[in-house]
């Protein structure tokens, strides 16, 4: 057991101690604080859950109190203390869903020797109390309340008291809106090979949905060929530095044709969005490409005639539809020839009979 010469006599420290991040934890990874540590003030997304994960020695049967503060916002639990003398307490993401922009704090709070919290917070008046004295030390939360930096410094005051046997660790952190960068592209070649990376304040662990499509694309029937040209996939956040975490997305342009593409990439859980664009260019000698060659329809071309110039041209031939001929007809005698012919008739009959 480590110990600390706290308040004048020989206490058990708390060993808060980072164990790492909960790998059981599906879909959306975590921030791990470390109370008691010196690193960089961690920056978390809004929607992002916290983890408070470490070892009490002394195995307190009370467990520990932990107190997170920040603005207009108090949440004070108790934890127990394994077995092993591990312990993990989390801020969930429906509680850092609503927390608004700004630095919280957190105090771990340990009950040392006589086994109980001698500063303790009473939900009926809003009030922190000393239980050994019985003084309500400041209000944390209504009316004429502290509010953020105010309160946490009241309350380290407090359990830091040399009367209180408790003892402590802090650490704080910074809630942010989810945010996406990405990293200037500039313009590739056809057949380039290259990553689009960027920055985020989304936990390790999170999902981005990247998508790249070409700004000529449009939607098309089934019957129609599909003019998508593109890459669309999911990465991950890594851990950063300085409360930026990173991503990376490879892509392969051999199936690009020459475009502006927009890229757009987004937090699968949190609303959080970017997106630039780039051009593919081709890689052909002069910016010239191997596009398809287009056949047209054969066309049949004019004779040109220019002045002085005689054109001779074979007579065109009209066929005329065949002729139906009609069989020859004996006209009749008209009227007055009849008669004529009947007169001579009679008078060469009556010649003979005189």
């Amino acid at each position: 057991m480590v110990r600390l010469s706290h308040t004048g006599h020989t206490v058990p420290l708390l060993c808060l101690l980072l164990i790492g991040f909960l790998a059981a934890v599906p879909a959306v990874s975590a921030v791990t604080l470390t109370p008691g540590s010196s690193a960089t003030t961690t920056t978390i997304s809004q929607g992002d859950p916290v983890y408070i994960r470490g070892i009490a020695t002394g195995h307190p049967q009370a467990g520990l109190q932990i107190w997170f503060i920040g603005y207009n916002f108090v949440k004070i639990s108790n934890v127990q203390v394994n077995s092993d003398n591990s312990y993990e307490y989390e801020l969930s993401k429906a509680d850092t869903a609503n927390l608004a922009t700004g630095q919280y704090f957190v105090l771990v709070q340990h009950p040392m020797m006589n086994g109980q919290f001698d500063v303790t917070y009473d939900s009926a008046t809003g009030s922190v109390k000393n239980q050994i004295s019985g003084q309500t030390l400041f209000k944390m939360t209504g009316s004429s309340s502290l509010q953020s930096t105010n309160a946490a410094a009241a309350l380290i005051q407090a359990v830091a008291n040399q009367n209180i046997d408790d003892t402590f660790a802090t650490v704080s952190f910074f809630v942010s809106n989810p945010t996406v960068v990405i990293a200037p592209i500039g313009d590739k070649h056809t057949g380039d090979v290259f990553t689009i990376n960027g920055t985020t304040s989304l936990a390790p662990g999170d999902n981005l949905q990247v998508e790249i499509v070409s700004s000529s694309y449009q939607p098309t029937t089934k019957n129609q060929p599909s003019g998508f040209s593109g890459a669309s996939g999911m990465v991950k956040v890594v851990a950063g530095s300085g409360g930026k975490n990173t991503w990376s997305f490879d892509v392969d342009t051999s199936t690009f044709t020459p475009d502006e593409y927009i890229v757009k990439v987004s937090g699968v859980k949190q609303a959080a969005t970017a997106s630039t664009t780039f051009n593919v260019v081709c890689a052909g000698s002069g910016d010239t490409c191997g596009l398809p060659v287009i056949t047209t329809p054969a066309t049949t071309t004019a004779a040109t005639v220019t002045a002085n110039q005689t054109v001779s041209m074979a007579p065109v031939t009209t066929a005329q539809p065949a002729q139906t001929t009609v069989p020859a007809t004996t006209q009749k005698a008209s009227l007055p020839a009849v008669i004529g012919i009947a007169g001579l008739v009679l008078a060469v009959a009556l010649f003979k009979k005189d």
